[in-house]
């Protein structure tokens, strides 16, 4: 799995001693913006299934410029294109490639290579 800003949305630490563990910090190195195809269905869909707040925040973590970022919700996104398209790109198109996630609780980083998230946890972390 790419770790896309969607993807980040959905993940969260499972380390021993972390209270609730999201959102994690996304501390990018190299970041990418990657062209797909639009699907505002499938961008509606997931509205229910994440955070925008943590999306405005994770946003702001890689670079995105503010006045890109759609700040919430609209009441009625299915109808809104303009915001259909900025959460579209926000989601799907922005790609950490290096960095590392840090868990908000216990500080614990998890390292991004190559755009893949290692969210593997030490025997002694569980």
């Amino acid at each position: 799995m790419r770790m896309k800003l969607l993807t980040h949305n959905l993940l969260r630490s499972r380390v021993k001693g972390a209270a609730k563990g999201y959102p994690l910090a996304i501390h990018a190195t190299t970041v990418e913006t990657k062209e797909a195809d639009f699907n505002p269905t499938f961008i509606v869909r997931m509205l229910d299934r994440i955070q925008w707040p943590v999306v405005v925040q994770a946003a702001s973590q890689v670079g995105v410029s503010e006045d890109k970022v759609p700040q919430t919700v609209p009441n009625d996104p299915e109808s809104d294109q303009e915001f259909l398209k900025a959460a579209h790109h926000l989601l799907l198109e922005i790609e950490v490639i290096e960095g590392e996630l840090e868990c908000p609780d216990t500080g614990r980083a998890f390292p991004i290579k190559r755009g893949i998230p290692n969210m593997l946890l030490n025997e002694d972390e569980v």
